[in-house]
C-alpha cells in the first residue's frame, strides 16, 4: 500500500499512457484497414494529455525538476537565499492551490450545467475532475520536496560550519 501512495502519479503516468498508446495504435489499424476511425479517439486523446500533464508535473515536483531560474538565487548570500527559497515555495503552493480551486470550481460548473463532451457526449466534468486532484498532488509533491531540500541544504551547512 504504502507503494501505491508514494508513486501514485507514476502508476496513474504509466497507465494512462499505456492506455493512449493502444487506442491510438487501434485508431490507426482500423483506419488504414476500414478506411474509417474511432470518432471518440481524439477526445480520449486529448484529455489524456491533459491529464498526463498534470500527473507528469506531480512526478518532476517531487523530484524538483521543474522549470526554474536561479541567476538571482545563486548571486545571493546564503541568508538571503533562503529567504528567497522560501518566499518562492510560498508563492508555488499559493499558486497550486488556487489552480486545484478553480479547477474544482469547473468541475461543479460543469456539473451544474450539464455539458456534454463533443464526441462522446458524456459528462465533461468525468475528464475534469482529476485536475483538482492532480494539482493537490502536484501540491503535496512540491511541499515534500521543499522539505527534503531544506533538510539536504541544513545538514550541508552544518557540516561545513
Amino acid at each position: 500500500m504504502a507503494f501505491i501512495l508514494r508513486d501514485a502519479e507514476k502508476i496513474i503516468c504509466a497507465a494512462l499512457f499505456l492506455g493512449m498508446t493502444l487506442l491510438g495504435f487501434a485508431n490507426v489499424l482500423v483506419r488504414y484497414l476500414t478506411n474509417f476511425s474511432f470518432a471518440a479517439s481524439e477526445e480520449l486523446l486529448t484529455n489524456g494529455f491533459l491529464i498526463l500533464t498534470i500527473f507528469g508535473a506531480a512526478i518532476a515536483a517531487r523530484q524538483g525538476d521543474h522549470l526554474a531560474v536561479t541567476l538571482i538565487y545563486d548571486s545571493l548570500p546564503p541568508p538571503l537565499r533562503k529567504v528567497l527559497w522560501w518566499f518562492s515555495v510560498a508563492a508555488s503552493v499559493l499558486l497550486l492551490v488556487l489552480s486545484a480551486w478553480y479547477c474544482w470550481q469547473l468541475v461543479v460548473n460543469q456539473q451544474a450545467s450539464g455539458i456534454r463532451s463533443y464526441g462522446l457526449r458524456i459528462p465533461a466534468w468525468y475528464y475534469s475532475a482529476a485536475l483538482p486532484l492532480g494539482f493537490a498532488l502536484i501540491t503535496i509533491r512540491y511541499l515534500e520536496y521543499a522539505l527534503e531540500h531544506h533538510r539536504r541544504v541544513s545538514a550541508e551547512e552544518a557540516a561545513n560550519a
